[in-house]
């Protein structure tokens, strides 16, 4: 069964940049599209950036494009999101999750990590 651990997150001031990770295991990231999610206070859940493992095609959320870079390690078997220039509007938890390319049901989700940034 796939486990995903996140890593990272905390405290910053706008401007500054942090690193997520999301680490698989139990299976390998193949074959697969990892997105990274976040949920501020009293908001729904949303998209923020996707990668196809195979072939790296990224995506991602409007107002993080430019900013934000999702990108992964095969040899660690884990995806990072390097964001940066971070806004007070970016604060939330963020989640990874894993899915087959054919599927929109979620194999797994890491545990959630906060973001916060002050303005």
């Amino acid at each position: 069964q796939v486990r995903l651990v996140q890593s990272g997150g905390g405290l910053v001031q706008a401007g500054d940049s942090l690193r997520l990770s999301c680490t698989a295991s139990g299976r390998t990231f193949s074959g697969t599209l990892l997105d990274w999610f976040r949920q501020a206070p009293g908001k729904e859940r949303e998209f923020v950036a996707q990668l196809t493992w195979d072939d790296y095609t990224t995506y991602y959320k409007d107002s993080v494009t430019g900013r934000f870079t999702i990108s992964r390690d095969v040899a660690k078997n884990t995806v990072y999101l390097q964001m940066n220039n971070l806004k007070s509007e970016d604060t939330a938890v963020y989640f990874c999750g894993v899915r087959e390319y054919a599927s929109f049901v979620y194999d797994a989700w890491g545990q959630g990590t906060q973001v916060t940034v002050s303005s």
